[in-house]
Order: C-alpha cells, then structure tokens, then sequence
C-alpha cells in the first residue's frame, strides 16, 4: 500500500518547525529578558529614573455643592546642567528659552546680584543667601579669577574685589559668550548659567528656571527638542473664593515632627504637602491621595525614550463642607462693615471733641472680632468668620506681613481660638443654676436699687445698670440686671456655676473637627492658676455670675450653648463636614451624622424660662430697637465685658431663630466693640441673609412654622 507522507518529508517537516520554535525562543529571549535588562541597566545606553507621580489633591465644597478649592495642575521647568554641556550650543539654547520666556512675561529665577542693565553694577538690594553664594562662588573659582586679573581676590565679601563690569566680562569668557551677543543678553545667559553653576560648590538644589508656565512655553520646549530642559507636573492648590480662609486652611510640606508623629506610618513621602491649618489638616485623610510610580528611559543624549507607569496615581476624595460660602461672605460683610463703621465714628467723634489747644488723642478702636452661624438640630456650621479677614489665595504671598501684624493678629481664627469673657450672656447658666438647684423658683424676686449692697460694709457694692426694682428671672434677663444675678450667684455659691457651666459645654472643646481650644469656666481652681497667692473672694462669685471675671470661651462654644438652650438641652458635637464621595462624585464614601454629647435633665422645665427670658430681651429688653420689628422672632442676650487693659468694652451677643421652631443660633464678639447692643447689626445682617435665602416672608414664618427649612 502506498503511502501518504513519506519519512523523508517528515523529517524536513520537523527540522523546519524547530528551526522556527528556535527563532522564536532566541526573539522571545529578547524581548523578555535582553531588551528589559538594557532599558533597565543604567550602564548600557538608556538611563532608568523611577519618579514618583504626585496625586490630585481632593476638592472642597460648601454644603450646596459650590467648588470652593481644587487642585490644579502646574508646570516648572528644571535645566539639567550635565545635559546642557552636552549641546553644541547650550548659550544658544538658554537665550532661546530666556526670550521665549520673556515674549510670554514668564518670570525666571535669576539671583546673580548683578543689575539686569548696563551699565552693570552690584545690585545693593541682594539678599544674604545671594552674596553668600557669590562669595562661595569665588572661592571655587579662586584660581583661575586670580590668574585671569593678575591680583590676589578679597573673599571676606560678597564681591571679591571685583567691579561688576569686570565679573561680567569674565564670565563672558568662562561660559564661551561671543562677543556678538549684546551685553544684555550676555547678562541674561550668565544668571541662568551661574544658577546652574553656582549649585556645584553649595550643593543646593536643582535649577527651578520657572515655576507654574504657561502651555505655550511647554509646547515651544517640545517643539525645539530642548533635551537639557525638563518639564515636571505638580498640583497646587487653586481657591474660587475670597472668603473662608481661616476655615479652609492651607498646604504646605510637612515638618520632620510631623513626618515621625503621623505620616511615616500613613506611608507619606517625607517631601509631601500635607493639610497645616483649617479644613485642609481636618480632612487631611479624605483629601490627601495616593501617590503613582512612573520609570522614564532616557538615552545618552537626555532625550525620553519611554515611559512607563507603575502605578497609577489616585485623587483624593471630595469633602462637603457644611457652610454655605453665602452664608459666609454675608457674615464676613456684616463683621467688616459694622466694626469699620464703628471706628470710623470713633475717630470722627474724637476728632470733633478735642479742643483746639489740645493735641489729638486717637480713640481705642476695635481691631477684631468673630461670628458663628450654627445649625440648631444638627451641630453643623452653617458660616464662622473671624475679622480681619485675609484671601487664602494670599497666604503664602502675605504671610510675612500677616504673621508679622501682632496688633491685629489676621491669621488667628478668633471664632476657635479666641477665649473672650461671655458678659451678660452667661446669665442664662446663672439662672438656670438656680432654678434647676432650688436656689430659686420662677416667681423669686429680688429687689434691684442700682446697688448690691450686701458687702457695703466692706465698701464693696457693685452696680446694676439701672435701679430697676423686684424682678423675676425672666425680667431680671430681659433688663439684664446685675443685681438680680449678683444675688443669686451669692445664695448659691461658685462651685454650683461651675458645674452648671460645664453642663452646657464651657470649658471643653466642642468637637468641632478644627483646632478649637477649651476656654476656662471661673472656678478655685481657675484663679489658683491665674492668681496662685490669692484666695477666692466673694467679689469673684458675684463677676462670675454676671460673666465676669475668670470665664473665657470661643465664640463657637458661645454659640453652641445658645443652640443648646434653643433646641431644649441637647449639647450637641458641632461638625464642619457634612459628607466624603469619591473624586468623580460618583459614591458617598462618608455621611457625617449629628452627634449628641449630653442631654440636660430638664424635667422641670426651666429652659423654657431661658427661651422666655431671652424673648423678652429681643421683644422689650436691651435688644428691642434692633430685633421688635424684625421679620422673625428672636430669643436674644447682649453682653457688655469690661476690661481691665482698655478704656472701651468688649461686645458679645447672642441668639437664636425663630423662637417657636429654632433653626439658627448665632454667637458674635467684638473687640472693643463697646457693648452688645452695639454689635447686634452683625447678627441681624447674618439673619437676613439667612432668612432671605429661605424665601419666607415675615408673616409666613409667624403663622406656618412648617415652612421652615
């Protein structure tokens, strides 16, 4: 039978498939192996740089969504020293980007201390680092400047005995300027040249020529293969708005404290930008990302040859803040332009009242202050200012000025970190003290003659702000009467104000996600430390009772107690974030719910005698001219502090609204602001835009409380 293949095909068959398998294994060899080792080699012809690819920053948004920082991408380019040697013409290059630079008003960093114009001269505004790089400079370079002017160099200084004329021409020769190139330009070549050199003998860091470039100077970098000029990407932090920016916060690179306390073990880069102040260290763990790797090839010219990513860089996640930035700028307004009204007022009276014959005197004026706009039934922040204000865009620009103006101290947030005394708002804790400790009953009266006359014996009797006869509790809040206070703080003693205060959150933080500090409630112990060789008199208790004397708090935490007495006696954790999503906003990734740090035991119901006393301050007491006729109902205290240090009084009011279906409670302090009375404005203006943006009318809020918002 015959056959269909023959051996012998069969065997050329087979020697051709192996010779194929062979190839095909020598070319797989490689690829997988040969080709992977020469780009990974950096002995062979292309060098291999792993870098780390920084990721975006997360954004932050107000409670409604609107955009309030992000992140955005920059470029900086770097001139690599060794590869622009390498170049047939490195001067031509410089003078290349220099005017492309110029032609687009790029600024690049050129310190030599030498003017940009002939004629050439030291440039006597150069700062200490500049001539100490110079001086450094010409030490490295000690022989050859000696043999090229044929004289001993003078290195005590920055200038070496040289005139400036003289540098520059040797400098011409040093870098190889030809002669045809104008002086200007010359001079121009020698800054950047010497910022390439000049790093040499000081080990500094690499030539930054310019930071943030535009997108042409990228592309004209691209277009003419400058090789020697490397072009790097980082993120910044861009703001879209003028307000917030004690809130906010701000960037920048972490301390090594910071590095060695937290994020060495978070695995944070030791040169990473972290979140220093505000929102942006608040939120640090939903707004920071995580970090790429990236391998560049580049061959023996420095020219890129291939990229690859290791891994992929991941954005940060999106954090809802719960302010509303229109909230906020109206209470950055209602600040500035009732305490500049108020100074300017100040200045004009003074001015008027002095005599002719008497040299001007300037008034005391008031130089600070702080506003909170809190959520009644959630704890959130609704708008916190502090004044002055300053652009967090401007921070790093006007940090010297701001951090070096200690009399107004911008970069202080005073609504956390100021500690003011409370005044005549402290009296809703003194009386719910008594009441709630059987010191006294709601038809308890004490009869006011404009004195307290207990310690007369003593030559000690504090005065009331009027004589205002018997009052109750209610009255004695709607009059403010010292008084009243004065005598139940006396009956019951400091340690029952005490604890009272602390109930309602004084001398604690208040759990809001910023730095905020913890104030002092009067106490013992409170003076021992302030006043160590002194005991405790009975002059401390009747100040404390009327919020004098050793009681300091934030206006945040002022806030919050008034929140706690609108809602009925839940002292709530305050918050600044409403909810984390992802970068795209496609998933909630975190829904901040309120918090509830204590509920006082009201059962015998005297916070509602609060509720009813601070109504009739707003209605017919010390705030009616302001908040009568307002279009809703205000519950409402005013306090007057005086101060040991200054002529004029410090301002405190407080707040809360609508009376029958509490949304808002609102705490303001002016420095030197005068009184309460005087600051009220500021929280009126921040009720308006409050209530104007709910879209309810007056009657509408009085009759149908379900409209609230």
């Amino acid at each position: 039978m015959e056959k269909y293949v023959k051996p012998s095909r069969l065997i050329a068959m087979a020697l051709v498939l192996a010779v194929l398998l062979t190839v095909y294994a020598l070319t797989l060899y490689r690829i997988e192996a040969l080709d992977v080792k020469a780009l990974t080699d950096t002995s062979g012809s292309l060098t291999a740089v792993t870098t780390t690819v920084k990721a975006a920053r997360g954004p932050i948004l107000d409670r409604n969504g609107t955009l309030l920082v992000s992140d955005r991408e920059v470029h900086d380019i770097t001139i690599v020293r060794t590869s622009l040697l390498r170049e047939e013409d490195p001067n031509g290059t410089v003078l290349k980007l220099l005017n492309k630079a110029d032609e687009l008003g790029v600024e690049h960093t050129d310190t030599f201390p030498v003017t940009t114009t002939a004629p050439f001269e030291f440039d006597a505004y150069a700062s200490n680092t500049q001539r100490s790089w110079m001086t450094e400079y010409y030490k490295y370079f000690k022989n050859t400047l000696e043999t090229y002017f044929e004289r001993p160099m003078d290195y005590s200084d920055a200038n070496a005995g040289l005139t400036a004329t003289e540098l520059i021409s040797w400098m011409r020769e040093h870098y190889s300027i030809p002669y045809t190139v104008p002086a200007e330009d010359a001079r121009r070549i020698i800054g950047v040249r010497w910022e390439l050199e000049v790093r040499v003998p000081v080990q500094t860091n690499d030539y930054v020529f310019a930071e943030d470039v535009p997108d042409e100077l990228v592309s004209f970098i691209a277009e003419q293969n400058m090789t020697s000029v490397v072009i790097s990407t980082r993120s910044v932090r861009e703001y879209h708005t003028d307000h917030a920016a004690h809130l906010l916060g701000y960037v920048g690179a972490m301390t090594r404290d910071q590095y060695n306390d937290t994020y060495k073990a978070l695995g944070y880069p030791l040169n990473a930008q972290v979140g220093q102040s505000g929102v942006e260290a608040a939120f640090e763990e939903y707004l920071h990302g995580t970090d790429g790797k990236m391998t560049v090839y580049r061959d023996a010219s420095g020219a890129v040859n291939d990229v690859v990513t290791q891994t992929q860089a991941r954005a940060g996640n999106c954090v809802f803040l719960t302010i509303d930035i229109g909230l906020q700028a109206a209470t950055e307004a209602a600040l500035e332009t009732t305490i500049t009204e108020m100074n300017a007022q100040r200045l004009q009276e003074a001015e008027e009242n002095t005599p002719s014959n008497e040299a001007y005197q300037e008034p005391e004026l008031a130089k600070g202050g702080a506003a909170v706009m809190l959520e009644v039934d959630t704890g959130e922040v609704l708008a916190m200012a502090s004044y002055p204000f300053y652009d967090p865009a401007d921070y790093y620009t006007n940090y010297s000025e701001l951090s070096s103006d200690t009399d107004r101290s911008p970069l202080t947030n005073r609504a956390i970190a100021g500690i003011y005394n409370p005044g005549s708002t402290f009296k809703m804790v003194t009386a719910y003290a008594g009441l709630s400790g059987g010191t006294i009953t709601t038809e308890t009266t004490f009869d006011c003659t404009g004195r307290y006359m207990e310690y007369a014996a003593n030559l000690y009797t504090p005065r009331c702000t009027g004589r205002h006869g018997p009052l109750n509790v209610v009255g004695a809040l709607e009059k403010s009467c010292n008084v009243f206070f004065f005598s139940l703080g006396d009956k019951m003693g400091i340690n029952r104000m005490e604890e009272t205060a602390r109930l309602f959150g004084f001398g604690e933080r208040t759990g809001i996600e910023l730095n905020d500090k913890a104030g002092y409630v009067a106490s013992r112990e409170r003076k021992k430390q302030v006043l160590p060789d002194e005991g405790w008199y009975a002059a401390d208790t009747l100040m404390t009772a009327i919020g004098q004397g050793y009681s300091q708090f934030t206006p945040v935490q002022m806030a919050n107690y008034v929140a706690t007495i609108a809602n009925g006696g839940t002292l709530r954790n305050l918050t600044m974030l409403r909810n984390v999503s992802s970068f795209d906003y496609s998933d909630i990734l975190l829904k901040k719910e309120p918090t509830v740090r204590r509920v006082i035991d009201d059962s015998n119901g005297y916070i509602p005698v609060l509720q009813r006393g601070m109504r009739a301050v707003a209605r017919t007491g010390t705030a009616r001219l302001a908040l009568a006729n307002y279009q809703v109902e205000v519950a409402a205290k005013t306090g007057t502090v005086q101060s040991d240090t200054s002529d004029v009084n410090d301002g405190v009011f407080v707040c809360f609204a609508p009376y029958n279906d509490p949304e808002i409670a609102i705490a303001v302090v002016v420095e030197k602001g005068g009184s309460g009375s005087a600051i009220i404005q500021i929280a009126k203006d921040m009720m308006d835009a409050y209530f104007s943006d709910s879209g309810l009318s007056a009657q509408s809020i009085y009759t149908d409380n379900s409209l609230m918002r």
